[in-house]
């Protein structure tokens, strides 16, 4: 059964919790089906069989369930058929959409640090989510946010069983859109009351019109003998081992098997499985003067079988080990202002975290708290391309595509596609900009000033509420550098200003993966919620560019301040070494949408691709590091002495 949460203000009301829809009767439960991954054939006959009885007017007996491994859907069908008819209170308005999503999540976690095996996870849950609209599609309950949110008795999401069962699961949901219908006339009685003392309501619909979907594929079967994971986890974590003066490590691997169930009353009914994959690594040192420093090392694939090799992984993590040990010793940045480098991984970076809140053209939601705005705005949430449609925003040359039906760009594989977004809408290819020149926006089923319909970029995890996000995002310029040329210009910008140096910034930091203690992401997080939505950015690997000679010198400490919208706009020159930027989005609540939104991890998060190149900003401005240092350790680290792993 789901969890339950807090009291419900309808008993108040004089009305119980449950009442809208009776119980639905079933036979007593059976423990059956306790295995996932029916064959396809008997799915179908169990479905037929199903069919029948709910025609006739019957519930299905347990040996016809039974014969169905997977009865998620047909429980989801035959209590979205009860709602539509039954749910309503007396002399209230009915619900107008009514929405039914599940997750199945399997994953495979296992962490590693220094060659030791700290934790080896197999977990299994299934999320389940109800969504109850009242009103109508120009003025509905959604898009709301209210003083204090209606929370009743039992939440509208939750855990569910995990077994398929059909019985506990009917129950399960009636008991959740019970729950959703009610919070619905709440919040429309809110909204309403809200919107009445505004001086002039908004006229853009609330939620638009979609064609429904039918895609029903066959349930994935989790893999998780086809290597040995274990072996490979702590193959890989011990070439840390052989570089020196590094703090701590982590490095986990993560098999993720996933399928999303959606049924709405509009008729769209979709059963979809995906796969993922993912290696991430932290590590931290301390230098000399009390500064952590951090680096990281990130793998992301569909399949997992598609994962590197212990070998290489071991490679790359001894390669990052490295230059963490390197940017330990380095000096620390000076104050600097003047023209920067971006290199192709760098500058992804810098887009994922500036571009997602303009690329949407998705109505921000209606709010009774006076902060909210400002709030979105500091986060850097707000869209800075909104009511800009035809006008310059991107340098003259350069095209903007989102296409979530890719797979690859130039044979580097992209992760971020999907046949069908978390609305249950086919998912179309957006050139957002043309030659610099704003030409449409990504959208979902909430409209927007100057677009109403979906063009399938609703995007979300773990149920959590879908945003209009970028999926495979493809940064084209036809005017690009090679990179002797791009060099040549960075040098002679910073002569031109009178500079004996200039910045160029390799890798932007992510302190989702970056940190290996909690306490060092929450501070790194803290650090920049003030000032993200005015542009301050983390790098991480940051050299020092002697105009002279061109030699490099590694710096630690800086940050990048006041790199906008606005400083995408006036890009002096890019590259042409578009390169593949694989990393997932956050979707928690105050993450999702904004600058923040791109320190995410495949724990949890939306899998993205941006494809980029260099660039070279006339001017950013690096701001030194000013703290106080944190206090050393008093004793010294003991040394990490290799065994042969068992």
């Amino acid at each position: 059964m789901i969890e339950r949460v807090t009291k419900t203000r309808w008993i108040a009301a004089g009305v119980v919790a449950g009442v809208l829809c009776a119980a639905p009767a079933f036979a007593a439960k059976k423990a059956w089906n306790k295995s996932a991954g029916a064959g396809v054939s008997k799915a179908t006959a169990g479905a037929l069989t199903l069919a029948q009885a709910q025609a006739s007017g019957t519930q299905p007996t347990d040996a016809q369930v039974a014969s169905d491994k997977d009865q998620t859907l047909h429980a989801m069908k035959d209590e979205m058929d009860r709602s539509k008819a039954r749910l309503q209170l007396t002399g209230v308005e009915k619900p107008f959409y009514i929405q039914f999503q599940l997750l199945d999540v399997d994953i495979r976690e296992i962490t590693t640090s220094f060659g030791a095996l700290l934790a080896s996870n197999t977990t299994r849950n299934r999320f389940m989510l109800t969504g109850v609209r009242v009103g109508d599609y120009h003025l509905d309950s959604s898009n709301f946010v209210s003083e204090e949110g209606f929370r009743g008795f039992l939440g509208a999401a939750g855990q569910v069983g995990v077994d398929h069962d059909y019985s506990s699961l009917r129950q399960d949901l009636w008991l959740s859109v019970d729950q959703a219908y009610k919070e619905a006339l709440t919040e429309m009685s809110q909204k309403r009351a809200f919107l009445r003392s505004l001086t002039k309501p908004p006229e853009i619909d609330d939620f638009s019109k979609a064609t429904p979907v039918v895609q029903v594929e066959p349930r994935a079967t989790p893999d998780w003998t086809s290597r040995k994971w274990e072996d490979e986890a702590r193959t890989a974590s011990a070439a840390i081992r052989s570089v020196p003066n590094v703090r701590d490590s982590r490095v986990t691997y993560y098999l993720i098997y996933t399928t999303y169930y959606l049924l709405t009353s509009e008729g769209t009914e979709i059963r979809t499985s995906r796969s993922s994959a993912g290696i991430e690594g932290s590590m931290d040192a301390v230098a000399d003067d009390g500064m952590v420093v951090s680096n990281y090392y990130s793998k992301y694939v569909k399949v997992p079988g598609d994962l590197p090799s212990a070998a290489d992984v071991s490679a790359s993590l001894q390669t990052a080990a490295k230059d963490l040990v390197a940017l330990r010793a380095s000096p620390l940045a000076p104050d600097f202002t003047g023209p920067v480098l971006f290199d192709a991984q760098a500058s992804a970076a810098v887009l994922a975290q500036t571009l997602p809140a303009s690329l949407s053209g998705a109505r921000p939601p209606l709010s009774m708290l006076p902060r909210f705005d400002e709030m979105m705005q500091g986060l850097g949430g707000r869209s800075e391309w909104s009511g800009h449609v035809g006008t310059r925003v991107l340098p003259q040359g350069v095209t903007l595509v989102d296409d979530p039906t890719m797979t690859a760009y130039e044979g580097q594989p992209l992760i971020g596609g999907y046949d069908v977004d978390d609305e249950g809408v086919r998912p179309e290819r957006v050139s957002i900009v043309e030659n610099g020149m704003l030409r449409k926006l990504l959208m979902m089923r909430r409209p927007g000033p100057e677009f109403q319909e979906s063009n399938g970029h609703a995007r979300s995890a773990l149920l959590a509420d879908p945003k209009a996000l970028p999926s495979n995002l493809i940064w084209q310029a036809n005017n690009g550098l090679s990179a002797e040329d791009l060099k040549k210009k960075f040098l002679d910008s910073c002569k031109e200003d009178g500079h004996d140096w200039c910045i160029e910034v390799k890798v932007m930091d992510n302190p989702a993966l970056s940190s290996v203690r909690q306490d060092d992401f929450s501070d790194a997080i803290g650090g920049l919620a003030a000032g993200i939505g005015s542009g301050m950015r983390l790098p991480l690997m940051t050299y020092r560019v002697y105009v002279s000679d061109g030699h490099e010198e590694l710096l630690r400490g800086g940050i990048l301040n006041g790199l906008t919208m606005r400083s995408l706009r006036n890009i002096q020159a890019m590259g042409k070494d578009a390169k593949v930027y694989n990393y997932f989005q956050s979707p928690a609540q105050g993450f999702a949408g904004t600058a923040l939104g791109s320190f995410g991890s495949i724990q949890g998060g939306m899998p993205t691709s941006i494809v980029a190149p260099s660039f070279l900003l006339e001017e950013a401005e690096v701001r030194g590091f000013h703290g106080e240092p944190r206090r050393l350790p008093l004793v010294s680290p003991p040394a990490l002495q290799f065994h042969q792993l068992q």
